[in-house]
């Protein structure tokens, strides 16, 4: 279910580093120094994210499985 969530990533010119979130699990991000570890950090991020929702049986969304549009 976790390769389902939609990641976003994007350099932070503030924080020089690639920040990684996903939306639809609230507060859910993490950074790294190149795209790639971005993207390992945000895996890591995410598994503790529904390990923690489940622990404490707080509700996991469903993942919707849309793509942004950009305009």
């Amino acid at each position: 279910m976790m390769s389902k969530y939609q990641i976003i990533i994007y350099w932070s010119d503030e924080d020089q580093a690639y920040v990684a979130n996903v939306p639809e699990l609230p507060g859910c991000m993490a950074h790294g120094e190149t795209y790639e570890s971005a993207l390992a950090n945000i895996k890591i991020a995410m598994e503790l994210w529904i390990k923690t929702a489940k622990e404490f049986n707080d509700t996991i969304p469903v993942p919707k499985g849309r793509r942004l549009v950009f305009a």
